[in-house]
């Protein structure tokens, strides 16, 4: 076994389990073996054979791995099954409590020097710090997760990549994030490692990043290179984060129906995985679906659905954005207080590390309400600090419209030298959609 200690850890222990069970060297060796072997090996001096070791459990009534390793017998396979049930919990939503069982799942493997248990319990405390928004803490995991793989197969390493690449995307910082997913895609397109399930999981998650740059045409290609690769993938949660990420871009094309059909298949996917935290994301779509269809009693139902899905599950950031999506139907039914109240709650929850986009989605709402209430100074106000978010952030597309309403907003109090500054800084980052300022796009997956 390539894992099996060292002859002197493997003597004592053989010396231990001996002396336990009252046998005498001659005991323990007879009959294939002498007790000058006996008393070598529990001295360290002999490296034994599988063949020895074998013999050797048999006597002392022990199972040969555990005799090798010092692993309790079943040790790998339990630990195996509460990571399943750890990853049931996550997917039903309650990440506190998978928290608790990925710790005690990780204390366990590093006591034991398990290293493949090890990278996925620090992938479950990565994920888990995902969903109740903990970025820099889950971006730790990450790492950790990556450095605990060792010298694996790319594709095996992807989850923790990609884990840290939402991580900083969540945090705004979307230029890194999208370097790390473009970077991992290259990789395995260039090296031909055509793993499915490895660039599905991708690609769906570039989707996001790329949109909030304004990158539209990349977004769509890696939706299509996604759709492409479904079919091929045997992970069936996978599969659905991958339809809620394509119903991204097929709205931003117009193409509503189809955004509304990719959702309803992910929902169903979710529902039958029980991923709670994922489904409640499907109902925040399809409102916002609804909502850029103009059909926003709709939208309002989806959302508050969402909302009080998410909040339940204590997932803040994905929250949070289902609060800015419902605070604008809300605003746009003519309840405009009700929309003011959820956005200030938003704000109480987020910080410019945590959250920048969603900061900044709530100051632009506020700043419209604001403006519709003739509230001109609080208007500027809003937008302003939104303005100086989404710079951090560096999402081009929210920028562009955030300098017309600021620019509006200008030159309607007679300030037009400052109001063409705002228009002029807009028409930059229109310009330049993140598709000429991210670099050459990645290698194309073999189809």
């Amino acid at each position: 076994m390539s894992d099996r200690d060292d002859p002197v850890t493997i003597g004592r222990r053989v010396q231990l389990l001996r002396v336990e069970r009252g046998l005498t060297q001659k005991q323990l060796a007879e009959p294939a073996y002498t007790p000058a072997y006996i008393s070598t090996l529990e001295a360290g001096r002999v490296r034994p054979s599988d063949d020895a070791l074998r013999h050797l459990s048999d006597r002392l009534g022990v199972g040969f791995e555990e005799l090798a390793t010092g692993r309790p017998a079943r040790l790998v396979i339990d630990l195996r099954l509460r990571l399943t049930e750890a990853q049931r919990t996550l997917a039903t939503g309650e990440a506190e409590a998978a928290a608790e069982q990925y710790a005690l799942l990780l204390a366990e493997a590093e006591s034991f020097d398990l290293g493949e248990v090890r990278a996925a319990a620090l992938l479950g405390l990565g994920e888990c710090s995902l969903e109740t928004g903990e970025l820099e803490e889950g971006r730790r995991y990450f790492e950790r997760a990556g450095e605990a793989f060792g010298d694996v197969p790319l594709p095996v390493r992807v989850p923790a990549l990609r884990g840290r690449a939402v991580s900083h995307y969540l945090a705004g910082e979307l230029r890194y994030s999208v370097y790390l997913l473009e970077s991992t895609i290259d990789e395995l397109n260039r090296a031909g490692l055509h793993d499915p399930d490895a660039l599905l999981l991708l690609y769906a998650s570039v989707i996001g990043p790329y949109m909030d740059m304004g990158a539209h045409a990349r977004a769509a290609q890696a939706a299509e290179f996604a759709l492409a690769l479904a079919p091929q993938s045997g992970d069936p949660a996978l599969v659905a984060r991958m339809h809620r990420s394509v119903a991204r871009t097929l709205i931003a094309e117009g193409r509503v129906a189809e955004a509304d059909a990719s959702l309803a298949k992910a929902a169903e996917l979710y529902r039958q995985l029980q991923l709670r935290t994922e489904l409640a994301n499907c109902h925040w779509m399809r409102g916002y679906v609804y909502a850029q269809n103009g059909q926003l009693e709709r939208a309002e139902d989806e959302l508050r659905q969402a909302l009080t899905m998410l909040t339940a599950r204590r997932a803040a950031l994905y929250s949070s954005q289902a609060a800015v999506e419902l605070a604008d139907v809300l605003h746009r039914r003519g309840k405009s207080e009700e929309a003011a109240v959820l956005l200030h709650d938003v704000l109480s929850d987020l910080s410019p590390e945590r959250g920048a986009l969603h900061s900044a989605a709530a100051h632009r709402l506020l700043g419209i309400i604001a403006e519709d209430a003739r509230d001109t100074e609080s208007a500027e106000e809003h937008y302003v600090r939104a303005l100086s978010l989404l710079e951090r952030a560096g999402a081009a597309g929210d920028l562009a419209d955030l300098c017309r309403l600021l620019g509006d907003l200008l030159r309607r109090t007679g300030r037009v030298e400052a109001a063409l500054d705002a228009y002029r800084t807009g028409l930059g980052h229109r310009t330049a959609p993140g598709t000429t300022t991210l670099g050459p796009a990645p290698a194309q997956p073999s189809l």
